[in-house]
């Protein structure tokens, strides 16, 4: 098996890429292709010359952004991803329950079990976990420069309050081609998992192998509404709030009446008026750990690319 490494040397976790080096030797894998970049939107070039290289399998280390850019490249080959989490934010290792240590990371991309999941697309984009605009977008912006890995939750309801006057935008949405909602929003998600920071959970039917994408649309304005959202997301998950409406979908169109920032796996793009939403079954092979997973993600997806 030839297995190759895309890192960004600014990440840290544990003993540093030196670490990861010396547990992959230990495990055998003494030759790896290896690639650093200096940035997470340098990852998806990097990822596609260790494929083009003949890497059957990637362990990325990184945050989130370094995962969506690597999943973004290899959605629709039988390429296997590894997570190892050294990101400040690590929403895709969370939500597949990959812990922040080396020698655990490299067991799991190594030795665990391997599972086709769903990814979605907005605006031609993959994302691996989920996506959004509106307060939505802001909320992870402020959240991701506060110090989140000590105040989990805490910093992402911080954010929320810190923009919760923020004006609503009216927005269109077909939902499989079919109008779902027409009205004033203050946030619109897509999600492929449920959780988010701090381990919320933002939607609580979210699977990431059932060949659909979760949309909420969140209509809660002012400050007493988004506390109440807010509170009741903490508590439980998000699409419980009375002012948040949620449904499954294959793909989503939304149109706005101005332009909002957006986002995807934590990361903010450029604003936009219009989003373009699909989901892509089954369109990346994903290292995660044996038994704990099986909870999460149905035995029968994937089951015969287990290794």
């Amino acid at each position: 098996m030839k297995v190759a490494v895309v890192a960004n040397p600014e990440k840290s976790l544990d003993g540093g890429l030196l670490e990861l080096r010396r547990v992959l030797e230990r495990a055998g894998v003494t030759d790896p292709l290896w690639r650093e970049v200096p940035k997470s939107r340098k990852a998806g070039a990097a990822v596609r010359r260790v494929v083009a290289d003949g890497a059957e399998i990637v362990f990325v280390w990184g945050g989130d952004g370094m995962l969506q850019r690597s999943v973004d490249v290899l959605a629709g080959s039988d390429v296997a991803l590894a997570v190892i989490p050294a990101g400040t934010s690590n929403l895709l290792a969370t939500n597949l329950g990959i812990p922040e240590d080396i020698e655990q990371a490299v067991a799991i991309g190594l030795g665990g079990e391997r599972r086709r999941l769903d990814v979605g697309s907005i605006n031609g984009e993959r994302f691996a976990v989920m996506a959004g605009t509106g307060i939505d977008a802001v909320m992870i912006r402020d959240a991701d420069g506060s110090p989140k890995e000590h105040l989990g939750r805490v910093a992402y309801v911080w954010a929320g309050i810190k923009n919760v006057r923020s004006k609503p935008f009216t927005a269109e949405i077909a939902v499989d081609g079919v109008s779902w909602f027409d009205g004033k929003a203050t946030s619109v998600l897509i999600g492929n998992f449920g959780g988010l920071l701090g381990g919320i959970e933002v939607f609580g039917d979210a699977r990431p192998d059932d060949g659909m994408l979760e949309v909420g649309v969140v209509t809660a304005q002012g400050f007493a509404q988004w506390a109440r959202t807010i509170a009741r997301t903490v508590v439980a998950s998000g699409d419980a709030s009375p002012f948040v409406q949620a449904a499954k979908a294959r793909s989503v169109k939304v149109k706005l009446d101005r332009k909002v920032l957006y986002e995807l796996d934590g990361g903010d793009r450029t604003k936009t008026k219009s989003l373009k939403v699909k989901v892509e079954p089954a369109a990346v092979t994903v290292c995660v750990p044996r038994p704990s997973y099986s909870s999460r993600v149905s035995t029968e997806v994937g089951s015969s690319v287990a290794p």
